[in-house]
């Protein structure tokens, strides 16, 4: 597998993301590269213009808190960076919520164990929903979060439905 853009990618990916990614990776998620990057490029936008990956490569991964009552469920949706999750329609119907929105910065760091602008579908907390838009499966490779800023992942795209929890959702994006 080669990794999109101009970045320095390598199969060594253990010292470029966080420790729940390192513990989710020994568990084997398949051909993963990694590639350091300015953690300044973090953003999307800003990352594929200045490293020459296509937003259509690109998969960003959200933490949405879905709230019912005292309840709140979690859940992280994986949509390419061209679209946005439809946070009011799939996901809170798939969280069984009244009201969903995206989870306050503190608790996706806390909840997650990564940095905000590099949460990843990888390593996510075992109770948490992963959906994942069908459209990022139609990608060769996606390039996502490492759980840190200063880095990235590629990755082959199906293998974002074979994660634990995963769930491909047709029309996540809104």
């Amino acid at each position: 597998m080669k990794g999109p853009g101009n970045l320095p990618w390598t199969p060594a990916v253990e010292h470029l993301v966080a420790k729940p990614v390192t513990v989710a990776l020994a568990a084997g998620v398949g051909d993963v590269l990694a590639a350091p990057i300015d953690p300044d490029l973090a953003d999307t936008a800003a990352f594929c213009a200045a490293y020459g990956v296509d937003m259509a490569d690109s998969a960003n991964c959200v933490v949405i808190a879905g709230r019912r009552g005292d309840l709140t469920r979690y859940a992280a949706c994986v949509v390419l960076a061209t679209t946005r999750a439809d946070v009011n329609g799939v996901v809170r119907k798939r969280l069984d919520a009244r009201k969903a929105s995206f989870a306050p910065m503190e608790d996706a760091v806390t909840l997650t164990g990564m940095e905000f602008g590099g949460i990843t579908p990888i390593g996510l907390p075992a109770p948490w929903p992963i959906l994942v838009d069908a459209a990022v499966l139609d990608r060769d490779v996606v390039v996502i979060g490492s759980g840190l800023r200063r880095s990235k992942l590629a990755l082959p795209a199906a293998a974002l439905a074979e994660l634990p929890g995963a769930e491909v959702v047709r029309d996540l994006a809104g």
